[in-house]
């Protein structure tokens, strides 16, 4: 008999750990618009020289077995009444399982200028282009230029409170703080993280924020919460408080203030709730279709603890979990359903912290970075990177490389 074909789109954590979970007894064609996966948590590390592109972006045929075919490209429709996958070369892919796992996209909420001169952190590319502006911002300060002068070129601010505003703020502070002084430059850089909202990292309890705040303190970070930005332009910021605006001269705009649905989700002819996310069941699949599995930011999952939303915890919980209740669907056995609990936190606060909450308790500082790395790994995608990672980490070290002028080699 001819294998059941499971078509998963989208190769991050949820796409992947499913296609992962499904066994060989599976015909599975995994679907993404790069040739490698992406470990997010870590691209912070990534930006600051902490760990290097293939320990948390290694090529999906290094991590699949034979079972798995990696198709590259873009999807361009669903054909659920004839269970095909058109791609925009085409090319069309049969399926008895479809598993959506697209993720969300960046949300510049209409903010003027924003798409057009604010850098995103969601890929690889995006923290090159951050640390190669960083660099160009450094070189283009003279050592004798007064310090109130260096500060205003050496100006970043982080659109966005929560937890990556912080992990994104915290490195470039450290980065550019340590600059500073390899290259003698006068005074300090300044770094804003801008926040709507009232509090920093709003979703987190009292004991890590303990930790937030004063690694933003020793980054000197300056946190702007109840703070709208109205305006990003190509070197400022214009942001409001208290009905009264201000605009700040700026090297850079990180913009990490939210996401938004996929384009490719908002077109497809599936329930949603008032968000936009896909309705599923407690077994996610999708409320209209047996067959169809939704994980991830695209879907909306009442039994999951509220500080696990939007997070690649989630998405791994999710991706074991929907692997297994395929094998049920398509060999006609019953399907389960779970609760998605919190397993704690772990946060990259700057080069040399971070803070991590597990079993319910808090702790920060250097040891929390160590073990923030042991726990990364274990959530690699195979044992044998998880092998490779942890080894390179052991013998070699992961230590931030600096921002050294552009063409400079040590």
């Amino acid at each position: 008999m001819a294998k059941k074909r499971v078509v998963i789109v989208g190769g991050g954590f949820g796409g992947l750990f499913t296609a992962l979970e499904l066994g060989s007894d599976v015909e599975v064609t995994l679907v993404s618009e790069t040739d490698h996966f992406l470990f997010k948590p870590l691209l912070y590390e990534y930006l600051s020289g902490e760990v290097e592109s293939w320990h948390i972006a290694p090529r999906y045929d290094e991590l699949v077995d034979s079972h798995i075919q990696i198709k590259a490209g873009e999807v361009a429709a669903v054909d659920f009444e004839n269970r095909e996958v058109q791609l925009s070369d085409g090319h069309k892919l049969p399926y008895d399982s479809l598993v959506l796992a697209v993720g969300a996209t960046t949300n510049y909420a209409g903010v003027p200028g924003a798409a057009e001169y604010a850098l995103p952190f969601r890929q690889l590319e995006d923290a090159d282009r951050l640390r190669d502006r960083m660099t160009s911002a450094l070189d283009a300060v003279a050592p004798n230029l007064p310090p109130q002068d260096a500060r205003e070129a050496l100006t970043f601010a982080v659109v966005g409170g929560g937890a990556s505003g912080v992990e994104l703020s915290t490195k470039i502070a450290d980065l550019l703080n340590d600059a500073f002084r390899r290259r003698a430059l006068h005074g300090e850089p300044r770094v804003l993280v801008i926040e709507m909202g009232d509090r920093l990292v709003p979703g987190m309890g009292e004991e890590i924020r303990t930790y937030v705040e004063s690694a933003l303190r020793k980054s000197r970070v300056e946190a702007h919460t109840l703070t709208k930005v109205v305006e990003v332009a190509a070197n400022s910021v214009t942001i409001e408080h208290e009905q009264a605006r201000t605009k700040i001269p700026t090297a850079g705009v990180v913009w990490v203030g939210g996401v938004q649905i996929n384009p490719l989700i908002r077109q497809l002819d599936l329930p949603k709730v008032q968000r936009g996310l896909l309705n599923v069941r407690p077994t996610l699949q999708t409320i209209s279709r047996d067959e169809v599995f939704a994980l991830g930011d695209i879907a909306f999952v009442p039994d999951a603890a509220p500080t696990l939303a939007g997070t690649a915890q989630l998405a791994l919980q999710e991706a074991r979990f929907v692997g297994k209740n395929i094998r049920a669907f398509l060999n006609g056995e019953k399907l389960h359903t779970t609760h998605f609990e919190e397993l704690g936190e772990a946060l990259s606060l700057g080069t040399e912290r971070a803070a991590v909450l597990a079993g319910g308790k808090a702790f920060g500082g250097h040891l929390a970075r160590q073990a923030r790395f042991a726990l990364y790994t274990s959530r690699l995608p195979t044992w044998h990177h998880r092998l490779r990672v942890g080894a390179s980490w052991f013998f070699e070290g992961n230590e931030p490389r600096p921002l050294l002028p552009l063409g400079y080699t040590r």
